[in-house]
């Protein structure tokens, strides 16, 4: 019963995480470090940021296989399932937010900073639930596993990668930082801080919810 619960609040959290996602998308000021290479791909191909964001997500556990090797245990394979609904559950809230298009700077960075609260909200839940990690996470546990480095300098290497990499697609493709722009550092830089706090101030939550301490 208790897994089942787990399994519950991970799935609402991936809706929430899904939906800060799009919110961040709709401000029109860039977009998460982990979607922004899908984002930028689905600005100048047919695919939608969902469709790109689960073969993405695809890419980085097959990433993480190769470099776990037989250290790849079988419950990340539940990062699959896991990505197909975090991508259709972008593409459902990219259309359940069509009406906002914020047309000011100040409407813009509005949303931007309610859809970091959001996606902080999201991450705080994934990670309460302790049951299965997005790829992006995944990916960076898994480096930090095989080559003994610091997790949390792991993880922003990985973001200003992400980000780096999304820049020169956009270059690229278009000749411009479409998709990628100051909205994209700052969701860098507040997400997991929202996360954290919202953890600090629910230390009660996990036994409330689990029965175990926190």
């Amino acid at each position: 019963m208790e897994k089942l619960k787990r399994y519950v609040i991970f799935i609402i959290g991936l809706f929430i995480n899904s939906l800060g996602v799009s919110l961040i998308t709709k401000a029109d000021l860039g977009t998460s470090p982990i979607s922004a290479i899908p984002y930028v791909l689905s600005l100048n191909f047919r695919f939608s940021l969902g469709q790109f964001t689960i073969a993405f997500s695809l890419l980085l556990i097959l990433l993480q296989l190769l470099i776990l090797g037989k250290s790849f245990k079988p419950e990340h394979a539940l990062q699959i399932p896991v990505s197909i609904a975090f991508g259709y559950f972008i593409d459902l809230c990219m259309e359940l937010l069509f009406f906002i298009q914020p047309q000011s700077y100040p409407q813009k960075v509005v949303y931007l900073l309610a859809g970091c609260v959001i996606l902080g909200t999201g991450v705080y839940m994934e990670m309460l639930t302790d049951v299965v990690m997005l790829p992006g996470e995944s990916f960076v546990r898994a480096v930090v596993q095989r080559w003994n480095t610091d997790f949390g300098i792991t993880k922003i290497v990985f973001d200003v990668s992400m980000t780096v990499t999304a820049a020169v697609l956009a270059f690229g493709f278009a000749g411009a930082l479409e998709g990628v722009r100051e909205g994209t550092i700052v969701a860098a830089l507040l997400v997991g801080f929202i996360a954290r706090s919202i953890g600090k101030r629910l230390t009660f939550l996990p036994g409330l919810l689990f029965g175990e301490a926190a």
